[in-house]
């Protein structure tokens, strides 16, 4: 009975071992995430459609502000450009009886996109109703990004968020 049972024991040991020797530390696994994510990005910078959503906005010569999270974006396509942004800071035109925020619709022009070390960045300008838009995105491949918004008739503002892939028709009925 004793060798029956230390050969099962024997046995069991080594199967043990072999299923953890095929198991991926934790290094790999979250090299491996950053990679797809990586690749997410440039996926998504070199389709040129994507979703950038605000976290915080820093107005010139302001503090860093928290904002509400998913309520502000600037929808980036280039048939269409939609942004919905607070504003902070110095307007030097605004119209009498406007929101104050940066919300305009328009087609980007002269879009360039530059690839760095660990981060893209892509320049565009956007003409709206009222107003000439230059924005500069610097989005890292972990989907962090940064957004500088210039423009005729306001203060440069900075806002800090994360880009996305745009949502579909599909899943917003």
């Amino acid at each position: 009975m004793k060798p029956k049972l230390s050969l099962c024991v024997l046995l069991l040991s080594f199967l043990n071992f072999s299923v953890l020797a095929q198991e991926k530390s934790k290094k790999e696994l979250k090299a491996e995430r950053e990679l797809q994510k990586q690749k997410e990005i440039e996926t998504l910078i070199n389709s040129e459609n994507f979703v950038f959503e605000a976290q915080k906005v820093t107005p010139q010569g302001g503090r860093l502000i928290i904002l509400d999270y998913n309520t502000y974006f600037l929808k980036f396509n280039t048939d269409k450009t939609t942004c919905d942004l607070p504003f902070f800071g110095r307007g030097y035109n605004i119209g009498y009886g406007s929101d104050g925020g940066i919300k305009f619709e328009g087609i980007p022009e002269n879009i360039k996109i530059e690839n760095r070390k660990k981060s893209y960045n892509v320049k565009a300008t956007v003409k709206g109703k009222d107003d000439v838009y230059d924005l500069m995105f610097t989005v890292f491949y972990n989907g962090g990004a940064s957004l500088s918004v210039n423009s005729n008739n306001r203060a440069p503002i900075f806002y800090d968020g994360e880009i996305s892939a745009p949502k579909s028709d599909e899943n917003k009925k």
